[in-house]
């Protein structure tokens, strides 16, 4: 990786650019300076095509200028977060920044200012292609040279149909600025130091809120980048499933890399940290240290998503046999899992609590476990009454699915978990059970397996759909797909 000259932005320092410490070139020459400026094409693109969720994100502009009329709305993209010394993590834009404009560069920032007529006016702040008069282009850590080229100012105005503006005048212009203003927080430090005098923390509160409860339904845009994340994703199970051979003589973060690529290959990245869990690691819920052995007999449980391009995100999970098929017990711990789910997913249609669809798994997975004869002789319904199952069930059995893989998180209870649902929502239902194993409740060979089966649910107007389908779920279906892909 090569060294850049300098350590800033000299447009954000107004200083003469610096020579980085132990850099190889003593400096710039005069001559050389002035070289650099010049002897380079125009680059301008002309004549652009609005993105195509363009109509889509001005539509959810419209309606949350219509929700807080009269007062300035901030929703920052963020700032690239340092990972070591002088390298940064991969750039991911906040959810609410990139829902209302489809843009992803960092240091942005949308403006909604109250208009005179009603309404507002929208205008996008971003940083402007490199300044080539300065030499900021070819000698700063974040120059286009160094990381790429960006957009100009105009050319982002037609693709994202936003009026555009310098970012680097935006503080000076909000801390000026008067009437009320609400900020969504914890994304650029900039930005709320500019407003620190202007905000309060209960109305930037109900501003994040908003925006989560908005992405509850989803329009006709999202739906089918959903569809064509769980999609990619499928293809990512496929991979994994006719390279188990290798990860048998390496270790689960063969399975995370082979994942990995098809993610990056077809979407922007994964959605979340791969889950790739073999053998006793499938009953730690959030294992992504991903580098424990992978061995025949056991069960590897994958839990994964693709991201696509416009930063939507499946989350799918599949346990399945390593060797290609299950033993008898596995079996008859899958098939439990897959009959709680059947359950689920039938419980998802428009109308429904969203609560009904956990209870109907619960119910499935307590009936199963008292058949068991693991709760001595307590009633299915005493069980759920006092939540003894969760010793083995654990988690919840889903959640809304979009931009954020646990999307609408901020969302009132009210309008989530003790909601209704409606057309266009997205979620998942994901049952488990799973045997510690140090468990000494259980049965020895219960102990260190794990199982969870995950798809990607849309209400829809009669009912739902599996937008997952496409990957086997029940267990015989599973060996023979494995079979298959193996040869």
């Amino acid at each position: 990786m090569a060294e850049e000259l300098i350590p800033e932005t000299p447009e954000e320092t107004d200083e003469p650019i610096k020579q980085r410490k132990n850099g190889l070139y003593p400096g710039v020459s005069d001559e050389l300076a002035e070289n650099m400026k010049s002897g380079w094409a125009d680059t301008e693109l002309r004549g652009l095509e609005p993105i195509p969720q363009a109509a889509h994100t001005a539509a959810r502009r419209a309606a949350l200028s219509e929700r807080f009329p009269g007062e300035r709305l901030v929703i920052p993209s963020g700032n690239l977060r340092t990972r070591s010394n002088d390298t940064e993590y991969a750039f991911r834009p906040s959810t609410e920044y990139a829902y209302l404009t489809g843009d992803h560069t960092h240091d942005s920032v949308l403006v909604l200012e109250p208009s005179q007529s009603g309404g507002h006016d929208a205008t996008i702040y971003l940083l402007p292609r490199s300044d080539r008069e300065n030499g900021e282009f070819w000698l700063d850590g974040q120059g286009e040279l160094w990381v790429g080229r960006r957009h100009s100012l105009s050319e982002a105005e037609q693709l994202l149909g936003i009026p555009a503006k310098d970012v680097r005048e935006l503080p000076a212009a909000l801390r000026e600025a008067t009437g009320p203003v609400r900020n969504v927080r914890g994304h650029d430090a900039g930005i709320e130091a500019a407003l620190t005098d202007k905000v309060t923390a209960e109305r930037d509160e109900e501003l994040r809120v908003y925006l989560s409860e908005a992405r509850l339904v989803k329009d006709e845009f999202e739906i089918g980048e959903l569809q064509r994340a769980c999609d990619s994703t499928a293809r990512g199970f496929e991979d994994v499933v006719r390279v188990l051979d290798r990860a048998e003589a390496t270790s689960e973060r063969y399975i995370e890399g082979t994942f990995f690529l098809r993610a990056r290959v077809e979407g922007n990245d994964i959605g979340y940290g791969s889950i790739c869990a073999a053998g006793p690691h499938a009953t730690t819920l959030h294992w992504v240290r991903n580098d424990g052995p992978v061995r025949s007999g056991e069960l590897l449980l994958l839990d994964a998503g693709v991201e696509t391009t416009t930063l939507y995100t499946a989350d799918v999970t599949r346990t399945l046999p390593i060797n290609g098929r299950f033993t008898e017990l596995q079996r008859k711990i899958y098939d439990a899992v897959y009959d709680a789910q059947e359950a689920g997913i039938a419980a998802v249609k428009p109308g429904a609590r969203y609560r009904d669809f956990h209870d109907a798994a619960q119910r499935v997975l307590t009936e199963r476990l008292v058949s068991w004869g693991l709760l001595g002789d307590l009633t299915v319904e005493k069980v759920l009454e006092l939540g003894l199952q969760r010793r083995w069930t654990l988690h919840g059995t889903g959640h809304m699915l979009g931009m954020d893989v646990h999307d609408c998180a901020a969302a009132r209870t009210e309008t989530y978990v003790d909601g209704v649902l409606e057309p266009g929502m997205c979620l998942t239902v994901e049952p488990g059970l799973y045997f510690q194993s140090d468990d000494l409740t259980v049965p020895e060979e219960y102990r260190g397996i794990g199982v969870r089966i995950e798809d990607d649910i849309l209400v829809t107007e009669d009912g739902n759909r599996n937008l997952s389908a496409a990957l086997p779920r029940r267990s015989d279906e599973v060996e023979t797909w494995m079979a298959g892909l193996r040869g």
